[in-house]
C-alpha cells in the first residue's frame, strides 16, 4: 500500500472550512438546474399536442411559470455571505464621546504661506494700458 493515495472522481473529500463552493462548479450546479427546468418546459410544450380538453391548462401552465422559476433558481447563486460571517469581532465598539461638562477642543487655525501669481491670459495692468496708446 503506497504512502499516497488519489481520488477517483466519485470520491467526496471532507470540507474543514466554512468557505463556499467555487465559482465555477457554483455555476454549473445553476446551469444544470436550468436545463432541467427548461427541458421540463419542453414536455409541458409536447403536452399540449396529446393532452385533450381542459386538462391542457395543467401544461400551459408549465410551460409559462416553469421559465420565470427557472431564472429565479439560475441567479439565485452566489450571494450567500450573511452578514456576520465575516466579522472579527461579536460587536463593533462603543465610540468614546467627550463629557458633557467639558469643552470640545478648538481646532487650531492653519496659516498658509504663498504668492500670488497672475494668470498669464489675463489682461495687462491699467498702468500698462495707459502708455501703450
Amino acid at each position: 500500500m503506497s504512502r499516497h493515495q488519489t481520488l477517483s472522481q466519485g470520491d467526496e473529500v471532507a470540507k474543514i472550512t466554512s468557505a463556499h463552493t467555487a465559482h465555477s462548479e457554483d455555476m454549473r450546479a445553476r446551469m444544470v438546474k436550468y436545463g432541467v427546468a427548461m427541458g421540463i418546459r419542453m414536455v409541458c410544450l409536447g403536452l399540449l399536442f396529446v393532452v385533450p380538453g381542459w386538462w391542457k391548462v395543467l401544461p400551459i401552465l408549465g410551460a409559462v411559470f416553469i421559465p420565470w422559476f427557472a431564472v429565479i433558481i439560475a441567479n439565485g447563486g452566489g450571494d450567500t455571505v450573511s452578514p456576520d460571517e465575516n466579522a472579527l469581532l461579536d460587536h463593533a465598539p462603543q465610540a468614546e464621546l467627550p463629557a458633557a461638562d467639558e469643552p470640545a477642543p478648538e481646532p487650531e487655525p492653519v496659516l498658509l504661506q504663498g504668492e500670488v501669481v497672475p494668470d498669464a491670459e489675463a489682461d495687462p495692468p491699467p498702468a500698462q494700458q495707459d502708455g501703450a496708446a
